[in-house]
């Protein structure tokens, strides 16, 4: 496989499509939890993990990054303007910026939301809510643009026909705002 962090992002994507079905993203609906919250933003936050590991160890393999503090300074040292990044949700006329609490040098709500979940869900089990775990699940997006961005530049892999717009109309489709231009592209 020739990307399998793409080919994760492409099933979850699936999954919460499925999941609107039932509850439409919606603002009103953004604090509606599930079961199906609860696994949707478990695999979405472990991928992260996963991803942001890898991508910290591409920009300086010789520090360590343990958890989510060392991975915004590494990932912001390099590129600062990676919490600026908008994801479009297009059918939903909605615009997201997951990692928008790393330029004030904080983790995101949904990232805490993630963790509290994941070690206290007998407490924190309303926290797998629809806001959360879209933002999880675009944060992974973004994550996975940056990791791979130089192959995606050298059109070897296309990381935006999932989320092109012939998906639009269909489900929910995420896209870099600004024509898929990574912010420190620029």
């Amino acid at each position: 496989m020739i990307c399998p962090n793409w080919q994760y992002l492409r099933t979850l994507d699936s999954d919460l499509e499925n999941v609107t079905r039932y509850v439409d993203i919606n603002p009103d609906n953004f604090r509606t939890f599930s079961i199906e919250f609860v696994r949707l933003i478990l695999a979405a936050g472990s991928e992260i993990d996963v991803v942001a590991k890898l991508l910290c160890g591409k920009i300086d393999p010789s520090k360590s990054c343990k958890n989510i503090n060392d991975y915004r300074k590494i990932i912001i040292g390099k590129y600062p303007k990676f919490h600026t990044m908008i994801i479009d949700v297009p059918q939903y006329e909605m615009q997201l910026v997951p990692w928008g609490p790393w330029g004030n040098n904080t983790n995101p709500d949904w990232w805490t939301a993630y963790n509290d979940v994941k070690h206290q869900r007998d407490t924190h089990f309303r926290d797998a809510n629809l806001q959360n775990t879209i933002n999880a699940v675009a944060g992974l997006y973004i994550m996975i643009l940056y990791l791979h961005r130089e192959d995606n530049q050298r059109k070897k892999l296309n990381m935006t026909t999932l989320l092109s717009a012939d998906r639009y109309s269909n489900g929910v489709r995420w896209a870099s705002a600004d024509h898929y231009e990574i912010p420190d592209d620029n």
